[in-house]
């Protein structure tokens, strides 16, 4: 597709015939990767335009050929990928889809990523900040969100709670590429970014899809706060449910109900994440020369190294140890 032609063109970032600068030019963009041409005789014409703003970012790519892209977990970040023509295979976790204009590709963070886009699928990828995503979701729900989001992997664009989405794509799109739009004014495209982030979890199915659409008591019942102190305040002691629901004078059955129906959660469930919650601030005042990620993570109930880094990874979207040399 012509770049005078295609979206966001007076946002252009490269346009090159070699696979060596496409791969770092992308990965500069959205996160490293492998980047490999399907066909011998094929011959790369990658391009991509993106318009960066603070939460969000629009993108367009488009390599010209049949590609194979592996990024593994994204980490950081979700996008939706919206192809423009042609059809790319999809596979994140364990979800797969065959991508088309009808039914975006969305991601998630946690998942193994593995596509490959057909030749003539030029792709516009909506870009969102992983921790920003969350924090809109919390103030959506009223509540910290302590699980990851995660997404059904297609996104049927022919819904009227998708088509709404796109609108709102669109219009961002179209104020990017003019110039003095609306996306030159923070306020407004902070205003503009919001609305793009709850229409996207309304519209596309979800983990938190139940607890948006349903009624969200804002103040937990007696029983599940005090248990919520009673876990906070003797985090780094061996609880068991049985002996919090002691605590609080309920049984453990009904304990687990009310922080399931209240909290989305379960009581050792939310202990796990109190717990992450605490290594990860002492690792951030700890100086990395005289701590150990193992002696903190001990500390606060964590005996299994392997187990605590992939819980630590996927609360927090960095290792452990990355957290303590920062």
């Amino acid at each position: 597709m012509p770049a005078e032609k295609s979206p966001l063109a007076n946002h252009q970032r490269f346009h090159t015939a070699d696979i060596w600068e496409a791969r770092a030019e992308v990965g500069r963009a959205f996160c490293p990767h492998d980047l490999r041409i399907t066909r011998r005789s094929a011959t790369l014409d990658a391009r991509l335009h993106g318009a960066p703003f603070d939460r969000t970012g629009l993108y367009y790519l488009d390599y010209g050929t049949e590609v194979r892209i592996t990024p593994g977990d994204l980490e950081s970040f979700f996008l939706v990928q919206i192809p423009l023509a042609g059809y790319a295979e999809i596979t994140c976790g364990r979800e797969e889809i065959i991508s088309s204009p009808e039914l975006a590709s969305v991601p998630s963070p946690t998942g193994k990523l593995d596509m490959r886009w057909g030749d003539g699928n030029p792709q516009l990828i909506v870009w969102f900040d992983r921790s920003s995503l969350e924090s809109h979701l919390g103030s959506l729900l009223g509540r910290a969100v302590r699980r990851p989001i995660f997404f059904s992997l297609g996104m049927n664009l022919t819904t009227p709670g998708s088509r709404s989405w796109l609108n709102i794509v669109d219009l961002m799109r179209r104020e990017a590429e003019g110039p003095g739009g609306m996306t030159s004014q923070p306020l407004v495209t902070r205003q503009l970014e919001s609305l793009l982030m709850t229409q996207l979890l309304m519209a596309q199915p979800n983990n938190y899809t139940s607890a948006l659409l349903g009624e969200q008591p804002r103040v937990a019942p007696p029983a599940v706060r005090r248990a919520m102190e009673v876990i906070e305040g003797h985090a780094a002691e061996p609880l068991t449910v049985a002996e919090i629901a002691e605590c609080v004078g309920v049984g453990v059955r009904a304990l687990q109900e009310g922080f399931r129906r209240h909290l989305d959660t379960t009581p050792l469930a939310y202990l796990r994440e109190v717990r992450l919650d605490r290594v990860r601030k002492e690792l951030l005042a700890s100086d990395p020369g005289a701590a150990t990620v193992t002696a903190v993570a001990s500390r606060w109930g964590f005996l299994h190294p392997g187990r605590f880094s992939l819980a630590y990874r996927q609360q927090f979207g960095e290792s452990p140890s990355e957290t303590l040399r920062s």
